[in-house]
Formats: C-alpha cells, sequence, structure tokens
C-alpha cells in the first residue's frame, strides 16, 4: 500500500512538472509548440594516452628496405624507437633516398615522416662520370676510365708543381670528387755567368776594357725567358783599377727569377812613386807611376837640370833611366850683350834690377837694407837681383858678387830705360818683360804680393802652397 502510494505521488509530481519545462510559444517567436526541436550533448573528448619515455617501444621499430635508420634516443643506446627518439635515415649504395632524411618519434606514436630508398640505375647499365679536362703543363691517369669508382692521378711537367687535390673519384652521383688541380710554375730558370776574368789597364791607362759573351740561360718549366738583368757595366766598357761584380738576373713567365755573378778584376801595373828633385819638382803623365806614365823633372829657378829630363814607367814595373839632380844655376857674366846675359835667365827666373845714382843714395840703402832681410822669399819666387850704381867711369853692375862690363851695364840701361839720375826699379818676369817699375823704395812683402797675385804659373802656385811657411 505504501510503495502505491509512493509511486502515485511520483507520478503526480512529474505531471505537475512537465509544463514547466515544455517549450512555451510565443507569437513571432519562430518556434512553434507543435514542432520538435533537437538536444545538443556535450561529446565526451577521450583521454590522450599518458607520456612516458621509458617505453623501450613508444613508435614501431623502423625498418628500412635497402637502407639504414641510425637513431639517438634520450633513453641511451638501447632504445631506439622510445619517446623522443631522432633516427637519421640513409640509402645503401646505388640507391637512393626519398622522403625525409630524419624523422623524430612524436607523442602520438608515429614518426614524424615517411621515407624509403630506390635503386638509382638499371643494373644492365654502368654509373659514368663526365671525361675530365686536360689541365695546362699536366696530365693525369685513371684507373677505370670515367666509370664509377674511378681514380684519378694528376702529374705535372717538369718545372711545375701541382696545387690542389692530387686525384679525384668518379662518384655514384656522376660526379667527380675534389676539384680541378693546376700545374704551377714554382722552379726559377737555369743560368750561368761566364768566368771570372782579369786584365792588365793598357799603357799610359788606368783602365781596361773587357769583354765577355752573355750568360746561359734556359727555364726547366716551358724554356721560356722573359727578362735578363745586368747590375755593372756593359761587356766591352772601360773598368778602372781593382775588382767589379757583374750580376746578371733571369725571369721567367711565372716571375721566378735566378741569379748569377761574376768578377771582373782590372790590374794597373806601377812603378815605385818618384821623389822629385832637391830644389825641383815632378811633371807626370797619367797617374804618375802607372805604366806608360811620363815624368818630367823641373828645377827651381836658379837651379839647372843635369841628367835625364825624363823617365818612362816600363811593364817592368821599373823607370827608365835614372833621376836628374838640380845644381844651382851658373851665370855668365862674360857676354857679348845685354841680351845674352838676360837668355840664360829666360822661363827661369824673375829679375829685379835696382838702379842708383850713388852707393850712398838714402833710397838705394834703404830698398839693400830691406831685401837683404827676404832672401828666402825671394828665391821661393825666383828673384835675382841685379844692382846698376854710381856713375862713369866708377859706375859698378853685379850679380850676387859677380861683376858686370861697363858695356853690358850701358846695355842693360838702355834696353831698361833705367836712368842714373835718380833711385828707380824695374820688375822683369821669366819671359823678360818689365811687369812694374818703382821710383821708391817698396817694402818686400809689397813685392811678393804682385808676384804671388799676377805672376806665378800654375805649378808655382802649387809649390808656394806646399812651401808657405818655409821662410816663416
Amino acid at each position: 500500500m505504501a510503495i502505491q502510494l509512493t509511486r502515485r505521488g511520483a507520478l503526480s509530481l512529474l505531471l505537475f512538472l512537465t509544463p514547466a519545462v515544455m517549450p512555451t510559444w510565443y507569437a513571432g517567436s519562430g518556434y512553434y509548440p507543435d514542432e520538435s526541436y533537437n538536444e545538443v550533448y556535450a561529446e565526451e573528448v577521450p583521454q590522450a594516452p599518458a607520456l612516458d619515455y621509458r617505453v623501450p617501444r613508444w613508435c614501431y621499430t623502423l625498418n628500412i628496405q635497402d637502407g639504414e635508420a641510425t637513431c639517438y634516443s634520450p633513453r641511451g643506446g638501447n632504445y631506439h624507437s622510445s619517446l623522443g627518439t631522432r633516427c637519421e635515415l640513409s640509402c645503401d649504395r646505388g640507391f637512393r633516398l626519398i622522403g625525409r632524411r630524419s624523422v623524430q618519434c612524436l607523442p602520438n606514436r608515429r614518426w614524424s615522416g615517411t621515407a624509403y630508398c630506390r635503386r638509382k640505375w638499371c643494373l644492365c647499365v654502368h654509373m659514368r662520370c663526365h671525361a675530365l679536362p686536360l689541365i695546362t703543363s699536366g696530365t693525369y691517369t685513371c684507373t677505370n676510365g670515367v666509370l664509377l669508382d674511378s681514380r684519378c692521378d694528376y702529374s705535372c711537367s717538369s718545372g711545375y708543381h701541382l696545387e690542389g687535390d692530387r686525384s679525384r673519384i668518379c662518384m655514384e652521383d656522376g660526379r667527380w670528387s675534389g676539384g680541378e688541380p693546376v700545374c704551377v710554375d714554382i722552379d726559377p730558370p737555369k743560368i750561368r755567368c761566364p768566368h771570372s776574368r782579369e786584365k792588365m789597364a793598357e799603357p799610359e791607362k788606368l783602365t781596361a776594357r773587357v769583354y765577355w759573351d752573355p750568360p746561359l740561360v734556359k727555364d726547366s718549366a716551358d724554356g721560356t725567358i722573359t727578362r735578363v738583368t745586368l747590375r755593372g757595366p756593359e761587356p766591352g766598357s772601360h773598368f778602372p783599377e781593382g775588382e767589379h761584380v757583374i750580376r746578371y738576373t733571369a725571369y721567367d713567365r711565372a716571375y721566378n727569377r735566378a741569379s748569377c755573378k761574376f768578377i771582373v778584376k782590372v790590374q794597373v801595373r806601377r812603378c815605385p812613386t818618384l821623389k822629385p828633385p832637391q830644389h825641383g819638382y815632378l811633371t807626370c803623365t797619367s797617374a804618375g807611376d802607372n805604366y806608360g806614365a811620363t815624368c818630367e823633372y823641373h828645377c827651381d829657378g836658379g837651379y839647372e837640370r843635369q841628367g835625364t829630363p825624363s823617365r818612362v814607367c816600363q811593364s817592368s814595373r821599373q823607370w827608365s833611366g835614372s833621376p836628374p839632380i838640380c845644381a844651382p844655376m851658373k851665370i855668365n857674366v862674360n857676354v857679348n850683350s845685354a841680351a845674352g846675359l838676360l837668355d840664360q835667365f829666360y822661363e827661369k827666373r824673375r829679375l829685379l834690377i835696382i838702379s842708383a845714382p850713388d852707393p850712398s843714395n838714402r833710397y838705394y840703402k834703404m830698398q839693400i837694407s830691406m831685401l837683404q832681410q827676404s832672401i828666402c822669399g825671394l828665391d821661393l819666387r825666383h828673384v835675382s837681383i841685379i844692382e846698376l850704381v854710381g856713375q862713369p867711369p866708377q859706375e859698378v853692375g853685379r850679380i850676387r858678387e859677380q861683376q858686370l862690363s861697363a858695356s853690358i851695364i850701358e846695355e842693360l840701361r838702355q834696353f831698361q830705360r833705367l836712368t842714373r839720375s835718380y833711385f828707380n826699379m824695374v820688375l822683369i818676369d821669366k819671359q823678360g818683360i818689365d811687369r812694374e817699375r818703382y821710383m821708391e823704395p817698396v817694402t818686400p812683402e809689397e813685392i811678393f804680393t804682385f808676384i804671388d797675385d799676377y805672376l806665378l804659373s800654375n805649378q808655382e802656385l802649387i809649390q808656394r802652397r806646399m812651401q808657405r811657411d818655409i821662410c816663416e
């Protein structure tokens, strides 16, 4: 009875609640009470598998026909298909990989891609590479022509060096391994110079003309020599005394170079150095002591040469003849005319002729006194003094201690226009020309200055520089 009441109560409750869940119709709402409607239910999402890196075979084991898979797992080497494993795929020789080269085991238990190996060529056809081009100045030899696995070894001609790959192999993709090498010329050319030589200088010369043949040059590579340079004089040049290095340098087309050298030695035959004579000097040709040189002896003014005037340096390195001497000049006063007297001084001595009316003349005494104190300077400048003093018949003329005759005195006065009336003096050069006249006494320094400035020859100037302090 109780159970029936309960069922009735439940049914009454259901009937009571039914109008509440029925759809309500509203005019213009688009819903109709007589039409059915769809109910929407939330679809249950299947649960994702739990990720477990410890499962050895999370993905199926890779097995590539005609190839292999190299796998790396986070769990180590014994795990080849666990979660996260990455495999590198490759094919056997003669097969080509189609698809992914690298795959990974994903959480959905699948690999990230697929791949397979396909044969590259038909078994009845041999794989070939293209014919290798020849290299400049080189060649190559191959073990099996242009077929697969053929190895070609390169070599260069003599004088060249191989740079790059020495060998190349025909690979399965129809290409040659490596790159094309080149033959480089690194060997310098060969050069040989002439032999060293020695030559004597010609007579009266300090040089010798020397000739030689050009060097022998050869290139070990292509035989081409682009340039040969010379450092030194050309063949046939005049070489001075001493050793001279001649250097040749040859260049090939690769700018390699080689050098050689030889020595040219020139000798000058020389004689012992001559000494100038006492109271004299030497003038020599060329260097003064070389083969063929001539040395001439000269004496100072007031001295005369006695002996051979010159000597020659011979090929035996000895001087010809014997040395002369310079003896004091002997003046001959016993001549017939004044011209004969003056000729003895020509180009040898200068003359200072002093004329005075008598020995007591004040100017005369003053001049003679000053000159007597400067005898060294007068001799150094080749000056001789002639005195004409007094009136006839007591008139006196002298050169040093030698007396002149009355006729010579008269001719000298007339020839040089010297008066007896007063003091006068004339300076005559070595050519017999009067260069200066004085009416009053002058100091020796004035006379010396005039001679040094206007009358000295080049040779006398040289001697004056050498004997500058001889009279001090």
